[in-house]
């Protein structure tokens, strides 16, 4: 199968990992240095393709990396599982390695191992645990004590870490899991995910256990210039060409969003003969448009009428001031107390976002969308 000259919709690496080469070099100088690292953007901007490239560059026989992803999980429980069967798996080399380390450092649990195919890889770890007991520190001390046994350092990333912002009682989960983390000597944590309302939240109020935690990086923007460069080569390295200008219209139309840049170049490339045009420019932004239609709809379609109305309004250019009379009238959207129950609940849906007190609607295809629909 030929490689595809743009990824979208999944981690990329190698060619395919664009720029962040300023990231990349703090992530690595973090992750060898034991800073803990909070890593906040908005969906599909790139963070974890940006933290496995960094993992790669980082990962040495003196520095294990750990990754684990929780989006699946849905209490403490669920976590401490996985959590616990990442570490073994991860830092252990041998069947007999991760089963002594299992035995040896999670004593008074009493692990229970499914066995799956290939008894390295794939094998799976219910704890038999209270998660109210002190036996919990033993799960969440299992990295540093296996650093200290090998003589090495971990580095423990965890993607979709707002999902613990969910779980019952979370605070309380919450100040566990940092009281713990906070005094280890040869771990460090690297915490990323994909609801940014939520990561603010968990990282950014002081009444919230993980406040400053550890260095924030707030992804930015790729810029034009070298996404320009970047589609620019992708072309050539296949044999087709597209101008510099009509790469850059790529960028300008999805607001340099690295998913849809990546989806959207790659419909002009399939589109393209020779030599890319603005015909097939133009047929390519209405398939990505066609594309994510019925995704927009299923986010829609259960809207109320004021949570449409708000969105009609930000279509419009409102951006702030909603709750003025003419606003409050040209737009129906109740009374004051109604918008701010409505922002609320756009914001937690993740169809807008609050920038310097503007509010905007993030996803710039999905904004064309609502454009057209509300405007039928």
């Amino acid at each position: 199968m030929e490689n595809k000259p743009f990824i979208f919709g999944v981690a990329t690496s190698g060619d395919n990992f664009t720029d962040r080469e300023k990231e990349t070099l703090r992530l690595v100088l973090n992750f060898q240095h034991g800073v803990n690292t909070v890593l906040i953007s908005p969906r599909r901007w790139g963070k974890t393709s940006l933290v496995q490239k960094a993992c790669s560059l980082a990962q040495s026989d003196k520095l294990k990396i750990v990754y684990l992803d929780i989006f699946s999980c849905r209490s403490d429980r669920d976590f401490y599982d996985a959590f616990a069967s990442a570490i073994l798996k991860q830092t252990s080399s041998k069947l007999d390695e991760w089963l002594e380390h299992a035995k040896l450092f999670l004593s008074r649990i009493s692990p229970k191992i499914s066995m799956g195919t290939d008894s390295m890889t794939d094998f799976s770890i219910s704890l038999e645990i209270n998660p109210k007991s002190n036996n919990i520190d033993e799960i969440l001390q299992l990295p540093e004590k296996i650093a200290q046994k090998k003589g090495c350092n971990i580095v423990v990333c965890i993607d979709e870490f707002q999902q613990i912002a969910e779980f019952k009682d979370s605070k309380t989960f919450q100040k566990r899991l940092r009281s713990i983390w906070q005094l280890q000597k040869s771990v460090s944590y690297c915490l990323f995910g994909s609801k940014k309302h939520l990561m603010n939240e968990l990282f950014e109020k002081k009444s919230f256990p993980f406040y400053k935690f550890g260095d924030a990086i707030y992804l930015s923007k790729i810029e034009t210039r070298d996404w320009i460069d970047y589609i620019c080569r992708r072309f050539e390295a296949t044999g087709k060409r597209i101008s510099e200008k009509l790469a850059e219209k790529i960028c300008q139309i999805v607001d340099n969003h690295s998913s849809y840049v990546q989806q959207l170049a790659w419909l002009v490339w399939i589109h393209t003969d020779k030599i890319a045009t603005e015909q097939d420019f133009e047929t390519a932004y209405q398939d990505i448009i066609d594309q994510n239609t019925p995704l927009f709809e299923k986010q829609t379609e259960s809207l109320t009428t004021y949570q449409m109305n708000f969105l009609r309004a930000i279509i419009d250019g409102v951006h702030s001031e909603f709750t003025t009379q003419e606003i409050l009238h040209k737009y129906q959207l109740g009374s004051s107390a109604n918008v701010s129950i409505v922002k609320r609940a756009l914001v937690k849906k993740e169809l807008i976002e609050i920038e310097k007190r503007q509010v905007i609607i993030p996803d710039p295809v999905m904004a064309v969308w609502l454009k057209r629909e509300l405007r039928m």
